[in-house]
This record gives structure tokens, C-alpha cells and sequence, in this order.
């Protein structure tokens, strides 16, 4: 198993414990603007991936995160497990030869665009997308611009989604279930936006812990592990 491995393996394993923990907060929000099942969705699909990625055999970031997204598309109920799960399917490709930052970037970026593309939605509609554009944007920049270290980059983007999650309050939701609501969806923070920040902030806590780890492999097969669920 390589340093971005286990890192993956611990980064699906943090995700569940949060969003378990977050899971009567999460359902409070939904049950103003929906169904009132995102908190349990969520919860009960990432404990599923997380155990799906602890069996995986002598994993690396791609196998992991790939998993990890069959799983919560096969789990979580709703509109959620395709957006969530079957995007991260689709992006762990980028992961295939290794975590870099160069492909951690890659990844991000085609897991945003899947999830819109998915989600058929845009900054402004009071959903996921809110807290995820900024984060991507932040995280690219952050590497590509200012040349920073990948969980600094990751710090900065946690800080942009947390934002993001912010705007999604004064807003009219325009997408999911919170749209039928119409201008009662003003002043309800998006459940979606919401459980995306819970998981960067995971991701980011499991950064920070295995920073050294990962650079440690930066002339082996995966460098660093800043981005793998954003």
C-alpha cells in the first residue's frame, strides 16, 4: 500500500465519521427545504465506502476513490449517490498514475464537472456546486498560481467552500427539491453545500496528518493526497 493509499483509505474512513457525527444537523436542514433524508443518506452510504475501502487489497489513491464512489452510488438514496458517488467513479481516472498535485487538480476539476453536469447545475442555485466551484477554483490557483503546498491549497479551498455554503442562505434555491419552495428557500443553508464543506474539512484533517507521508513518496508513485473528494 503507498503513502497516498492509506491516506485514502484513512481520508473515506474520516468522511463517515463526520458526516455519522453531522447527521442529525444535516437532516435539520433538509427537513426545511426536503425530504429530510440527506443526513441519513449520507451517513449510512459514506460508513458503507469506508468499509468498502478498508477491504480493498493493497490499494492506491484511484482504487480507493473509486470504490469509494461505487459504493455511494449502490448506497446513498436519492439524487445524491449519482452526484456524489458516480462523479468520483468518473474522476479517479485522473488518479491513475499516481497523486500529484498536477492530478489531484485534474481530479477536482472533473469531479466538479461531473457533478454539474449530473446536478445540471450553476453558482447561484443554492446547491453542492455553491461550496464546490470555489473550493476547485481556490485549489487550482493555489497550486498552479501560487505555487503553494497542496494542503495549504487545500486549506484555502475548505475556507472558499465554507463560504460558499454561507451564499447558499440569502439565495433562492433553484435546483432539487428546495426549488419547489419557490422564495420560502431564502434563508435555509443548502443540506448539499453543507455535507460537501463536512467533507473537505475531512479531507483536509487527513491531510494535514499525513503530509509528511505523502511527500515522503513525492519521487515514487504519489505525492501528496490534498483533493480527493472536492
Amino acid at each position: 500500500m503507498t503513502g497516498a493509499g492509506t491516506a485514502a483509505v484513512a481520508a473515506v474512513e474520516r468522511v463517515a465519521t463526520r458526516l455519522e457525527a453531522e447527521r442529525d444537523h444535516l437532516t435539520e436542514l433538509d427537513s426545511a427545504i426536503g425530504d429530510a433524508d440527506h443526513g441519513g443518506n449520507m451517513a449510512r452510504g459514506w460508513r458503507a465506502a469506508a468499509d468498502a475501502a478498508a477491504d480493498v487489497e493493497d490499494p492506491d489513491a484511484a482504487t480507493v476513490v473509486k470504490t469509494t464512489g461505487k459504493t455511494v452510488m449502490a448506497e446513498v438514496g436519492g439524487a445524491a449517490g449519482p452526484l456524489y458517488g458516480g462523479s468520483l467513479v468518473f474522476a479517479s481516472a485522473e488518479l491513475d498514475e499516481g497523486l500529484t498535485p498536477e492530478s489531484a487538480v485534474a481530479f477536482a476539476e472533473t469531479y466538479l464537472e461531473k457533478v454539474q453536469d449530473r446536478g445540471d447545475a450553476s453558482v447561484g442555485d443554492a446547491t453542492m456546486v455553491d461550496a464546490l466551484v470555489p473550493a476547485v477554483h481556490t485549489f487550482k490557483k493555489s497550486i498552479e498560481t501560487d505555487e503553494l503546498p497542496p494542503v495549504e491549497a487545500l486549506a484555502k479551498a475548505v475556507e472558499a467552500a465554507r463560504r460558499g455554503v454561507d451564499f447558499t442562505v440569502p439565495i433562492r434555491a433553484s435546483k432539487g427539491r428546495a426549488s419547489y419552495l419557490g422564495w420560502r428557500s431564502v434563508g435555509h443553508q443548502d443540506p448539499g453545500a453543507t455535507s460537501t464543506l463536512f467533507i473537505l474539512e475531512a479531507l483536509l484533517e487527513v491531510a494535514q496528518e499525513h503530509g509528511d507521508v505523502t511527500v515522503a513518496d513525492a519521487d515514487a508513485t504519489s505525492p501528496t493526497i490534498p483533493d480527493e473528494d472536492v
